[in-house]
């Protein structure tokens, strides 16, 4: 293994010299730091980053656990994050779990590892009975539809009451057999779609509509592709369906491109409404209704608690749901 002494050596310097050049630190001449930093990618050399957080302390970096990287929702969430833990001087690095419990397992030990000074776990694999069996010293919190043990910080988003929302305004709008896209996860867990199933369920009923599980459109994947087809296929078996709650933005996308096939009209024969409020939901179909979750907020929340935790470690525990409202557009119609 190449170490500093070698690259100071190979490039005629000392190897405080390479230590200041690699810390950004001290009065080094361009010359002296551009010859010191080819030496470094010439040998190969690499800071241990791991021994010398745990010699100073602190990481300046935190964690983002996530189930995917290619889920919009998760790329807002990062980029805000990034924002609000840069102005407290914080570095925000992103894993990946894949949305399993030996994944999320896998990233918070990578975190420990690595020494970060926190980290945000979005949870999807693990129960309630995994996180309660943890035995954690770096600070963390919460994020997700999972029940979480009182002992950690969470902060969640209002899943059943934005969906209840959504679907009663397309009962307001006319809709009366409305169907719920991506509405059932094959795991039976208590997920983001259970939850936003739950929602439409509770709405239907208040209205006093029928919630019939020939209304339930499964998809394998939370993607436009397969809501497309699925939506089609739904139409097909179902041509009285005219209303579509979709359980994410980008399913609402794949739900319109289904409608569109079978050549309906929106919103004129069929309402459509999403959940996420993605920044591309303003551009689709001319605007796509959806419920705004409060992503700024969740993303102010999480990286609050998160301070909080690492100021003090023997904080109470906060458990915090973000306030969800409906975004009208023009994918459904007035009331």
């Amino acid at each position: 293994m190449v170490t500093m002494a070698d690259v100071a050596r190979a490039a005629g310097v000392s190897v405080m010299t390479v230590s200041n050049v690699l810390r950004d630190r001290g009065r080094v001449g361009e010359e002296t730091r551009q010859r010191v930093l080819r030496t470094v990618a010439e040998t190969g050399y690499a800071v241990n980053l791991t021994a010398r957080n745990l010699r100073r302390g602190r990481a300046d970096a935190v964690a983002l656990i996530v189930p995917s990287f290619d889920h919009a929702y998760f790329g807002d969430l990062a980029s805000r994050l990034a924002a609000l833990f840069g102005e407290r001087g914080l570095h925000l690095v992103v894993e990946q779990s894949g949305a399993s419990r030996e994944g999320e397992l896998a990233a918070l030990d990578q975190a420990r590892l690595r020494a970060y000074d926190g980290v945000l776990l979005s949870v999807v694999g693990m129960t309630a009975a995994d996180l309660n069996a943890l035995a954690v010293t770096t600070p963390l919190v919460l994020l997700g539809e999972q029940e979480a043990p009182a002992r950690f910080d969470h902060v969640s988003m209002a899943n059943a009451e934005g969906a209840r929302a959504a679907v009663a305004h397309l009962v307001a709008g006319g809709s009366r057999r409305i169907a719920v896209v991506g509405g059932e996860d094959p795991r039976g867990a208590a997920t983001m779609a259970t939850e936003r199933m739950a929602g439409w369920r509770a709405a239907l009923e208040g209205a006093g509509l029928a919630a019939e599980r020939g209304l339930v459109v499964r998809l394998e994947a939370f993607e436009p592709d397969a809501a497309r087809v699925a939506v089609r296929e739904a139409i097909a078996r179902d041509p009285e369906i005219d209303g579509v709650f979709a359980v994410t933005d980008q399913v609402a996308i794949g739900a319109l491109a289904g409608l569109a096939d079978a050549g309906l009209d929106v919103p004129g024969r069929v309402q459509v409404m999403g959940f996420d409020d993605l920044r591309i939901a303003r551009h689709v179909a001319g605007g796509l209704s959806t419920v705004d979750p409060g992503a700024a907020w969740i993303a102010e929340a999480a990286a609050d608690a998160l301070a909080r935790r690492m100021s003090d470690p023997d904080a109470e525990p906060r458990h915090l749901t973000a306030p969800a409202r409906v975004v009208a557009r023009r994918t459904t119609r007035p009331a």
